[in-house]
């Protein structure tokens, strides 16, 4: 059977926005999260495939009719758990476009839209963002746009062990890994670093958890120095520390300057994940989780990542990794069969971004990201992401002035981690009683051993009239 035609395409493209519209307006009569038994969905299949083609102006309604009761719904405004996943309308446009070009831009010459776009805006969201020029492409650096931030702190773990036996004859491309490497986290760090470690090939022995400073969730600097220095003795080699700006429990940062004092004499690559909380640096007055990112005092680090999917209006998938070296991934990663060679590529005056990611081929990611940038431009994301830092700071506030409820840390943001005074268990129960009623969603952790809620604000549409809401969950009597 042939493809659609444009026409055909243009008229069922109306019916499926129309379905995405239509979603989207209606989304808050149904509750955040569906309660659904395993194996629902899967159960409305048939066994075996359709033989005949079926009317494709019939599947929203098809779709509808076999998910749409079993949802767990992420564009809800009262969708306050984990941390948001910003898929806006605007960013949608864009993904439609970069699905219809249907581009493929492991190369500059297999794209050179999907390539320079990407360049354009990773710069420019550098700059706004108030990183140093020297993470740009202009300025020796550069960005790029990956899956998600577990693939940033992999393919910065790769350019880090390159960097710690860099020998062409028999160094970390030749050999592989030793077991002598070393990876610095703390307890608070991300899953996605130990699964990198794993993914490398280290082992969990190539994992180094770190205290943090007492009474603190953030890495101890001075223990960091006599964790390297005693490794170095022993005859290990230190290879990345990751600290981390706005971690996922709380929204605790590591003290990044003092841990790129800790870490230089060893040529250790310092990454930063902040993937979360990174965006709030297009807000002047929240400049701060760049502290000690860019070279000034100090030397700075080697990379930082942010997610534009997480809290930039920017639909999932979108992660921005930017290096201070642009040799530095592409000489830890690039494998160039004669298949992939061509005279761009061989003269070294394109980016090949096949070089910064660990798959061959990527999609056209930056269109979506341009749409946001576009349609909202600089002062949009401000607003969107003050109005809800101002959220946080108000659900704050009533938790003070709550006789059973209190803050378990200072907020961060648009985090705010809370508990009962009653107790662990009735921090439990507040949490799964929150839950039941289905108009909001959050989800826990913990701190210092005790059971947490956390409430994320995020959503693209959520306002204050949903502060309301999960403030009626939290503060009802069980």
């Amino acid at each position: 059977m042939p493809d659609l035609t444009p026409d055909e395409f243009r008229v069922l493209g109306h019916l499926f926005v129309d379905a995405v519209a239509d979603a989207r307006a209606g989304i808050e009569r149904h509750p955040v999260r569906d309660v659904v038994e395993p194996g629902t969905v899967r159960a409305r299949f048939p066994r075996e495939a359709n033989e005949d083609p079926e009317p494709l102006a019939a599947f929203p309604s098809l779709v509808e009719a076999v998910t749409g009761d079993a949802d767990t719904r992420w564009q809800h405004p009262g969708f306050h758990a984990f941390f948001p996943a910003n898929a806006s309308l605007t960013s949608l446009l864009g993904e439609l476009l970069s699905g219809g070009a249907g581009a493929q831009g492991m190369l500059w010459s297999t794209s050179p839209a999907c390539t320079e776009v990407e360049q354009a805006v990773t710069d420019q969201l550098a700059r706004a963002l108030g990183l140093d020029e020297t993470f740009t492409h202009d300025g020796g650096g550069g960005g790029s746009i990956q899956d998600s931030a577990s693939s940033a702190a992999l393919v910065a773990l790769t350019a880090a062990l390159h960097r710690a036996a860099p020998d062409p004859d028999s160094g970390w491309r030749v050999r592989g890994v030793t077991g002598r490497e070393r990876v610095y986290v703390t307890d608070e760090t991300h899953s996605s670093l130990a699964k990198a470690v794993r993914v490398a090939g280290l082992g969990a022995d190539g994992l180094r958890t770190v205290p943090c400073t007492p009474g603190s969730r953030a890495m101890d600097p001075a223990a960091l120095a006599d964790t390297l220095a005693a490794d170095v003795a022993a005859g290990l080699v230190p290879v990345l520390v990751c600290a981390t700006v706005g971690t996922t429990s709380t929204g605790s940062s590591d003290p990044v300057a003092a841990l790129v004092t800790a870490a230089r004499p060893y040529r250790a690559w310092v990454h930063v994940d902040a993937a979360w909380a990174g965006v709030a640096a297009l807000c002047p007055e929240h400049r701060w989780v760049l502290d000690g990112v860019n070279p000034g005092p100090g030397p700075g680090v080697d990379s930082f990542c942010t997610d534009a999917h997480k809290w930039l209006l920017t639909a999932f998938d979108a992660s921005l990794l930017w290096v201070r070296d642009a040799r530095a991934l592409p000489a830890a990663l690039s494998i160039t069969p004669a298949y992939l060679r061509d005279a761009h590529s061989d003269s070294g005056a394109v980016v090949d971004f096949r070089d910064w990611q660990v798959p061959l081929g990527r999609r056209f990611r930056a269109l979506k990201l341009w749409a946001v940038l576009h349609g909202q431009g600089l002062s949009g994301l401000r607003s969107h992401l003050r109005g809800h830092v101002d959220l946080a700071a108000e659900l704050a506030e009533r938790v003070r002035g709550h006789d059973d409820l209190e803050l378990a840390c200072a907020p961060v943001l648009s985090l705010v981690c809370l508990r009962s005074r009653s107790g662990d268990a009735a921090t439990t129960a507040l949490l799964e009683r929150a839950n039941a009623d289905g108009r909001v969603l959050l989800t826990g952790t913990e701190v210092d051993g005790h059971p947490v809620v956390r409430v994320a604000f995020g959503g693209v549409t959520t306002g204050r009239e949903h502060l309301d809401v999960v403030w009626d969950v939290l503060s009802a009597r069980s």
